[in-house]
Order: structure tokens, then C-alpha cells, then sequence
């Protein structure tokens, strides 16, 4: 089969998932769908760096922290008799897990800061950006695969990722959206929390540490990164050791804990946007909103 054919049949197989999941994470909170593109599109620009990062390998040596974890192997944790893995590849899975997390949290950072009504919102563009990143390392597993594997193999693999590794970005990136929908919002939610579950005498102390409220969204931010990076280890490390019975579990549990942070109450909570009445964000938040009401 030519590239060019394999390359195209890889994209459209990669289409699916993305699509897939976007639609059923997408309609339970819409956004505003221009900037839901751009963040899904810049999602998929995010897989770059770790790609250069990877290329210059060959070039750096020095650089490629797999050469690091790899002194490592000689000391195993047992999980069970049957059941064990070097210290080296925990590691190594926690690192990707840290940089691949930190990329796709870079992309809304930067991509929607200003767009965000609620945390829920938070939470999908968190997802989409997943879904970019996760659909352009589909493609080029599709390809690999393709190229040197065969068709059947291809197949099995588009059936798997489909369902649990592109998934698996969208729990990971989710949870960690939650986190920093609490982050990003960390000024009335802290001022709330302090109203309503703390002593008078400590509320009146609490007013001579004005950046508290900046401490408490470092604190969730660090929370919702090292929640993410855990789970994605602990994910690739099952797979590492070949323990499938896991997946389904993970996907029934996975799905429904997203669905349970859609549907909090307090991440509903319309907090608006913290930008300015006159700022670009806050004329698409006024133009989506009469869109939403003409749609009702």
C-alpha cells in the first residue's frame, strides 16, 4: 500500500476516537465552538515539542532522560510473584506523564484564559486540547503500526486506543481541568470557602495573608497535576505489564468521574469572566450567550 494512502487511512482512523469522544464530552457543556476548534487544532501542535524533544536525541544524547532511567532496571518493585517492574520504567512513565500532562494544560492556559464561565469550561477546553494531542499520536501509531506491523495488527490497535487510550488523555487532562478551573477561579472560591467553613477569628487572621487566595491555587494546581501524572503512570505501567483486565473497570469508572464533575453543582456555578467587561472575552461570552438563547 502506498504512504501516502497508509498516512491518509491513518488520519481518518484517528478521526474517529477524536470525534467520538469530543461529541460526548462536547455536549455536555458547549462552548464557544470557534475557540473549541482552535483549542482542539493547538492540541494537536502541542505533540511537537515532545517530538523535537525526541528527535534531537540523536543529536544530544546527553539530554534523553531514558538513558538515566535505564541505569535503574536492575532494581525491580514486585507488585505480586508474578507481577513486577524496574524503578526505571515507573520513572520513565512518570516523566512522560509530566511532560505530556504539562503540554496539554499549556495549550488552554494559553489558548483560553479569559474564555471561562465555569469550571465545567475548565474542563472541556482541558479535554479538547486532549483530544488534539491524543489524535495526532493516533496517527502516527496508525502509521507505525501499518508500516510495520500489517493491517491486522492495525486494526486491533485502532480498536484499543480508540476506546481506552484516547480516552485515557481525555480522564487525564479532565481531572487536571477541574483543578484548574479551581485554580483559575481561586479568588471568589477561596472567598467562599472562608465564609462559609471558617471561624470569624480565623476569617478576620485570614485577611492579613491577602495571597492566600494565590497560595490555595498553586495548592490545586499541584494537586490536579500530580492526580493526573499518577494516573497516567499507573496506566501505562498496567499496560507495561500487560494487565488488561484492568480496562474495562477503567473506562466504566473513568467515564462515569468525569460525568460526576460536569454535574457538580459548584462547577456550574457561573463565576463569568474574569478578564474585564471590555475585553474580547467578555464580547464572545455576551455573543455565546444569545447564541445559546436563540438555540433554546
Amino acid at each position: 500500500m502506498p504512504q501516502i494512502t497508509q498516512a491518509a487511512l491513518s488520519i481518518l482512523l484517528a478521526s474517529i476516537p477524536a470525534l467520538m469522544w469530543g461529541y460526548i464530552f462536547y455536549k455536555k457543556d458547549p462552548v464557544y465552538k470557534p475557540k473549541a476548534i482552535a483549542t482542539f487544532i493547538i492540541g494537536m501542535l502541542a505533540v511537537l515539542p515532545m517530538l523535537a524533544y525526541k528527535w534531537s536525541w540523536q543529536y544530544f544524547p546527553q539530554i534523553n532522560f531514558f538513558n538515566y532511567t535505564e541505569t535503574m532496571q536492575a532494581d525491580v518493585l514486585g507488585f505480586s510473584p508474578l507481577l513486577f517492574l524496574p524503578v526505571g520504567t515507573i520513572l520513565a512513565f512518570m516523566l512522560v506523564g509530566v511532560i505530556e500532562e504539562y503540554l496539554k494544560h499549556r495549550v488552554v492556559v494559553q489558548t483560553d484564559r479569559g474564555f471561562f464561565r465555569n469550571i465545567d469550561d475548565a474542563i472541556e477546553f482541558s479535554i479538547l486540547a486532549a483530544l488534539g494531542f491524543a489524535f495526532i499520536e493516533n496517527v502516527l501509531y496508525f502509521y507505525y503500526i501499518w508500516e510495520f506491523q500489517g493491517t491486522d495488527t492495525v486494526l486491533i490497535s485502532f480498536v484499543f486506543r480508540s476506546l481506552f487510550s484516547t480516552f485515557a488523555h481525555v480522564l487525564f487532562s479532565g481531572i487536571y481541568g477541574y483543578f484548574y478551573g479551581i485554580a483559575y477561579f481561586a479568588d471568589p472560591i477561596y472567598a467562599e470557602k472562608v465564609r462559609e467553613k471558617r471561624h470569624p477569628l480565623v476569617n478576620l487572621l485570614h485577611r492579613t495573608h491577602f495571597k492566600k487566595n494565590r497560595v490555595f491555587a498553586t495548592e490545586k494546581l499541584t494537586e490536579g497535576l500530580l492526580i493526573a501524572v499518577l494516573l497516567h503512570a499507573i496506566f501505562n505501567i498496567f499496560l507495561e505489564m500487560n494487565v488488561t483486565s484492568f480496562m474495562l473497570p477503567f473506562l466504566v469508572i473513568g467515564y462515569t468521574f468525569l460525568n460526576y464533575l460536569f454535574h457538580k453543582k459548584e462547577n456550574l456555578k457561573m463565576y463569568g469572566f474574569l478578564v474585564g467587561e471590555d475585553s474580547p472575552a467578555h464580547v464572545h461570552h455576551i455573543i455565546w450567550e444569545k447564541i445559546g438563547r436563540i438555540q433554546d
